[in-house]
């Protein structure tokens, strides 16, 4: 896996990760995305590194384009993780390789069937060359599950047809995790160990030393991947599970490779619901933060809750809480200081409040379930320190952590 890709940096295992997810229903975020766990289910031909995928890698310096001379009437299927009132399109078109290459006239449908039937026009309409955020509204909002999208033609190219992205925005829904989803998959790199203790996700895969680490949001796993190569063997992973969680489809990155396409898939099937193990692995969250503030006196632990712009911390999230005081118990001499960090949205000094408070909630925890009060020390440090690009919200979801320190 040393080929891979990835859109945003994440550091050695060993620090805790909060993701402070908004609730439902708040701003519209960009449900055709493969962070939002939108996949493509039914696509054209395609170009050598022009993927399908790549037009909801929220980049527009990547894209699709059509295999030699097939310009015209191009069809893709992208299916949503639910079912969204999309209130609204965006393409971008100005990183084209050729002229006359750009995708001109569109057609969107909408489908809550399936993703072969029940479609209904949404949109129609004629792309400008070589424009982002081309942008199109739908008043009013229209419900669906699929989105088809056809490309009609081009700008006058003879040979070549090229989409750079879609996007469609729609409030963020509730999504249904599926039963522990913990067990061994048969993946695209050798048998995939999980363990899913709460809202984290702990494991190993049976190649090159794999370790996961990461955290499920209704059915979206988002994992950070570390090899035994080096620092440019890990970056993230993000797999979607169907309703019944006995499967994955996903997609990796690099590190080291901001900004950029994502490098391959990543697919799985469960195979058996005992976890299993490698050798190289602890086998639990608390033996995986043991090890890491052990040697590196920090850690991060993916998987705690808070509600947007709120510190109160979210009951899934507490079996993750409970890792932690298994380790305080372990280990009665150490003391931890507990570091809260906010992305960059919202001023300064409203992420140090913030990150202060959220530090103090988990603080708060670990006290009341019997941590002496001396072992802990809180500070916030909003966003003056971000691990990632808070220009997009896989970035934003990295900066929004709490650190573990030892003392």
């Amino acid at each position: 896996m040393t080929s891979r890709s990835l859109l945003f940096l994440m550091t050695m295992f060993g620090m805790i990760l909060i993701f402070f997810h908004g609730s439902p229903g708040a701003e519209p975020v960009n449900m055709l995305s493969l962070q939002e766990g939108a996949l493509p289910v039914i696509v054209p031909a395609h170009y050598t590194g022009w993927n399908p995928e790549f037009l909801l890698d929220d980049s527009p310096e990547s894209g699709w384009a059509c295999t030699s001379g097939s310009i015209k009437d191009n069809v893709f299927v992208f299916e949503l993780i639910e079912s969204v009132a999309l209130e609204r399109f965006e393409f971008d078109n100005t990183n084209v390789d050729d002229e006359g290459a750009g995708a001109r006239d569109i057609l969107v449908e909408l489908s809550e069937t399936s993703a072969q039937d029940g479609f209904s026009p949404a949109l129609e309409t004629s792309l400008a060359a070589g424009r982002d955020g081309q942008s199109f509204e739908l008043n009013p909002p229209k419900k669906a599950r699929w989105v088809r999208l056809t490309i009609k033609n081009n700008h006058g190219n003879a040979e070549w047809t090229e989409l750079l992205s879609i996007r469609a925005f729609g409030p963020r829904p509730a999504s249904t995790t599926p039963n522990n989803i913990s067990g061994t998959f048969d993946s695209s790199y050798a048998q995939f160990h999980v363990r899913q203790q709460g809202t984290a996700l702990t494991g190993c895969y049976e190649y090159d030393q794999g370790l996961i680490d990461g955290t499920i949001e209704g059915r979206i796993m988002k994992l950070t991947w570390r090899e035994a190569g080096g620092p440019d063997d890990q970056g993230p992973a993000i797999m979607v599970f169907p309703p019944d969680g006995q499967s994955f489809r996903g997609y990796y990155w690099h590190n080291s490779a901001e900004k950029k396409p994502p490098a391959g898939t990543w697919d799985g099937k469960k195979t058996s619901d005992q976890v299993g193990g490698c050798p190289h692995w602890t086998g639990s969250l608390s033996g995986e933060l043991h090890k890491q503030l052990s040697t590196t006196k920090r850690a991060r632990l993916y998987g705690i809750l808070f509600d947007f712009n709120a510190a109160q911390i979210k009951a899934e999230s507490k079996a993750v809480l409970d890792e932690v005081l298994t380790l305080l118990n372990k280990e009665p001499t150490w003391t931890l200081t507990i570091e809260g960090h906010t992305d960059s949205i919202g001023s300064d000094q409203q992420n140090l409040d913030l990150s202060q408070k959220r530090a103090e909630a988990v603080k708060a925890y670990l006290t009341s379930a019997g941590i002496p009060d001396n072992r802990l020390k809180t500070v916030g440090l909003g966003e003056t320190q971000p691990v990632a690009d808070n220009a997009s919200e896989l970035g934003r979801a990295q900066n929004r952590r709490v650190e573990l320190v030892r003392d």
